[in-house]
This record gives C-alpha cells, structure tokens and sequence, in this order.
C-alpha cells in the first residue's frame, strides 16, 4: 500500500481528536482504530508505525495544550 505515512497519520489524529469516542476507541484498541479509518488491515511492520506516530502526535499535543493552560494562570500567552 503505497502512501504518505506522515500525512496518515496527520489524518488520523485529526480525526480522532475532533470525537471524543473516537478517541476513546483509539485508547483501548489502538491498533484497530487505525485499521478502521485507514480502510484496510495492514501487516504489524505497516500498522505499527502509524499507531505509534498517533499516539505521540496526540501526546504531543495534549502538553502543548496544558503548557497552554498553565501560561494563561501567569497571563502569558504560550508560544507554537
């Protein structure tokens, strides 16, 4: 299967963080979720890799938001 696995994964992200059940399906079966919005059932080797940039690219985000949150206690904006 010949695509782009970064912008995969920047898809996917997109998709699981805009629903909360969708999120929720992701965190307790990972794996799955992703076979499911990518449409096929792909080798370890394949799926992997994607799940694990996922799940680093909502955890990325998630401390960029509380970094966010807690700049706001101070009155400073934080910085992308």
């Amino acid at each position: 299967m010949g695509f782009d696995i970064k912008a995969k994964i920047e898809e996917i992200v997109k998709k699981v963080q805009s629903d909360p059940k969708m999120l929720e399906k992701f965190n307790s079966q990972p794996t799955k979720t992703v076979e499911g919005l990518i449409g096929a059932d792909l080798p370890e080797d394949t799926i992997d890799p994607i799940v694990e940039g996922v799940k680093a690219k909502i955890a990325a985000d998630g401390i960029k938001g509380a970094i966010g949150s807690i700049g706001g206690l101070f009155g400073k904006k934080s910085e992308d």
